[in-house]
């Protein structure tokens, strides 16, 4: 089987993503072809094939982020996620401005019920 081809993401997107995610130590940025974060098995922000954002958002700030940065629902794959916002490539040069949002995912994220692994544990 030949092995998957990697998105080519801007490095200059990476960078900033990477840059976000530093901005909370307890953070790991996960995935070498497509960067996101998780927790528990909950998967809370990634980078998609296209280099856009998307960030999971609990249903009270979803709305709010949607009018104040006037944009929508991430769709991937034909399929809008219903919990994820996509973020605009401006705000993700605002650190500073993003880094409470991705706060607030987090958060929300360690509400969620963790999901099973899948993965066999070492003995």
């Amino acid at each position: 089987m030949a092995a998957k081809k990697q998105p080519d993401l801007p490095p200059e997107i990476v960078a900033l993503y990477d840059k976000l995610i530093a901005a909370i130590p307890e953070i790991e940025r996960k995935g070498a072809g497509t960067p996101y974060t998780s927790y528990n098995g909950n998967m809370f922000s990634y980078l998609g094939k296209t280099g856009q954002m998307a960030l999971r958002l609990p249903e009270s700030e979803r709305e709010s982020f949607i009018k104040k940065y006037k944009t929508k629902l991430h769709e991937a794959y034909g399929i809008v996620q219903k919990e994820y916002v996509t973020v605009p490539d401006a705000l993700l040069a605002k650190t500073n401005e993003l880094k409470k949002y991705l706060d607030v995912s987090y958060e929300y994220v360690k509400s969620l019920k963790p999901k099973p692994t899948t993965k066999k544990s070492k003995k």
